[in-house]
């Protein structure tokens, strides 16, 4: 027996569907096709519902990637901003020191004379 043979014999195979249109019933030994508890799909709700989350997630993904390397620039920049402001405090407390250096020998300058 050829396998086209085969198929023909098996009721609902890929290459032919079992079918109840008329137009396309092959009266051919097919027996009705009946469904088996594991043939039943599965709740569409929940199946759908974690389809739609899946989707919704990586089309947010880049989203969520730029959110994260802006927030990452933010902190750089804040850390910089910090950074500098130490820098000018101690710039400005050196110059301060200095000038009270300078301010206590013209004071000790003017009482020696």
């Amino acid at each position: 027996m050829s396998t086209r043979g085969m198929l023909r014999n098996r009721p609902g195979t890929i290459d032919r569907p079992l079918t109840h249109d008329p137009k396309h019933h092959d009266s051919k030994n097919q027996a009705p096709m009946t469904t088996f508890r594991t043939d039943q799909p599965a709740r569409t709700s929940d199946a759908f519902a974690s389809n739609q989350n899946r989707n919704l997630e990586m089309q947010l993904m880049p989203e969520a990637l730029a959110r994260a390397h802006m927030q990452q620039r933010l902190r750089e920049a804040e850390h910089e901003r910090r950074s500098q402001r130490l820098l000018a405090a101690r710039r400005l407390q050196r110059r301060a020191e200095r000038a009270s250096l300078r301010a206590r020998r013209a004071l000790a300058m003017a009482v020696m004379q």
